[in-house]
């Protein structure tokens, strides 16, 4: 996994919240070997509901379990943690997480998400990790509706050293995102990341500026934007599938950075989006730092849940 190598260990730090409520009471569940019953499923379920797996992805993993159950392939409770595991790693990597590369440089990342979510910071998380992977990165700040978006982020192009295509404060952001493509192309960059407005009066007035904003990129570079990341707060639980809900309505988006994972105990939002929207989850957030940043694996995710 190369520079993200340390991936796992940063997954069981930021599921520290989540495994409290979620992984303590089924290991409770699960240390006592017992026949399975219907009181037994009833906790289970209770833990997967605590830990915002959300109704529908909760309601699915039990029923899969209760069909194993009624056939007798889990009769007892210590059987019941490996089937899970596996259940919810089959569940999450039915899409590739890998970033969507374009076939010639420069890719080109577009970046939404609601204001107050940390998409600057997760810009600049994701920017930061990008260059440790030997990646020439640029920015483009085309939030222009916002001073201190354009002010945070280049604060942060500052601090990480990669350069930030910006205008001034109520600019045209497709027209920040033209030159942006332009310097890109012209220096050789391996991937241009661009900030969205994060709130416009209307869904509508959103909608048409991202989509501006596409047509743009799309002109100057051959299939971009190649990835659409979409920035969730994890702490937010369910409001963050009807955020993601809005946005997808807008633009194609391809894969979810979830941010603040360290902050919440409901990390089984990982597993709802994925099976609400079926758009992956491809980073989080795991921590406060440019650092904190893990490229998202299911099987890894799922180990770290459930292991000690």
């Amino acid at each position: 996994m190369g520079l993200f190598g340390g991936f796992l260990e940063k997954f069981k730090q930021g599921l520290a919240k989540t495994k409290e409520v979620f992984t303590a009471p089924l290991k409770k569940i699960f240390s006592v070997f017992r026949k399975l019953d219907e009181a037994t499923l009833a906790e289970i379920e209770e833990a997967l509901i605590i830990a915002d797996f959300g109704v529908d992805a909760t309601d699915k993993i039990m029923n899969a379990l209760r069909v194993a159950y009624k056939k007798g392939e889990i009769e007892t409770t210590d059987k019941v943690l490996e089937f899970l595991k596996k259940d919810l790693k089959k569940r999450l990597v039915e899409k590739g997480n890998d970033v969507l590369w374009a076939p010639q440089p420069p890719t080109v990342i577009l970046v939404c998400g609601v204001n107050g979510v940390g998409k600057t910071t997760s810009i600049s998380k994701l920017a930061n990790q990008l260059k440790k992977e030997g990646k020439k990165v640029m920015l483009c700040a085309s939030d222009t509706f916002r001073a201190a978006a354009v002010e945070q982020l280049s604060e942060w192009a500052r601090r990480l050293d990669v350069e930030i295509i910006k205008h001034k404060m109520g600019a045209d952001p497709a027209a920040v995102v033209y030159d942006a493509t332009d310097a890109a192309i012209a220096r050789k960059a391996d991937a241009l990341i661009i900030d969205t407005a994060g709130r416009l009066q209307t869904k509508e007035n959103l909608m048409k500026e991202l989509t501006k904003i596409r047509n743009v990129a799309a002109k100057k570079i051959p299939g971009a934007p190649h990835e659409v990341l979409l920035v969730l707060d994890a702490t937010t639980g369910q409001n963050a599938i009807s955020q993601a809900e809005h946005f997808k309505a807008a633009t194609n988006v391809t894969g979810i950075f979830l941010a603040k994972l360290d902050g919440t105990a409901k990390g089984g939002i990982v597993v709802a989006i994925k099976d609400k929207l079926d758009i992956p989850v491809k980073f989080v957030g795991t921590g406060e730092t440019p650092d904190d940043v893990a490229r998202f694996n299911a099987e890894e995710f799922v180990d770290a849940l459930f292991e000690e």
